[in-house]
């Protein structure tokens, strides 16, 4: 499984970015795919989770009502739209991934988005918010 993260950069407060992971690779029916992220001197963060098999979301409070998480299946790419960007949004955000054979399994493992759990991760691409 390879995941590709992109879409990082510098964007100043209040603006938008959207972050884009391209999945390939999976071999079961169902997979997670989430964006984490790390800023310096903090530990890492799930910041967000997807699900394949269904609507299984997941956000962090402090991006609830300013980031969306959505896939494409055709294209197995997972996207973060990113708004209302703060300097306490600058990490490095790394895309994430597991699979599995059972749905509610991945749902589960959604609603959990515990970085622990991920069996796949890409590079990180870095977002700095500043003005």
């Amino acid at each position: 499984v390879q995941l590709q993260a992109s879409g990082g950069g510098l964007v100043q407060p209040g603006g938008s970015l959207r972050l884009s992971c391209a999945a390939s690779g999976f071999t079961r029916d169902y997979y997670v795919i989430g964006w984490f992220r790390q800023a310096p001197g903090k530990e890492r963060e799930g910041v967000s989770c997807i699900s394949s098999g269904d609507d299984s979301t997941y956000y962090v409070d402090s991006v609830k009502g300013r980031f969306t998480i959505s896939r494409d299946n055709a294209k197995n790419t997972v996207y973060l739209q990113m708004t209302g960007l703060s300097p306490e949004d600058t990490a490095v955000y790394y895309c994430a991934g597991l699979q599995s054979r059972i749905r509610t399994v991945a749902a589960v493992k959604t609603k959990r988005c515990d970085g622990d759990e991920q069996e796949y991760w890409g590079q990180g691409t870095l977002v700095t918010v500043s003005s």
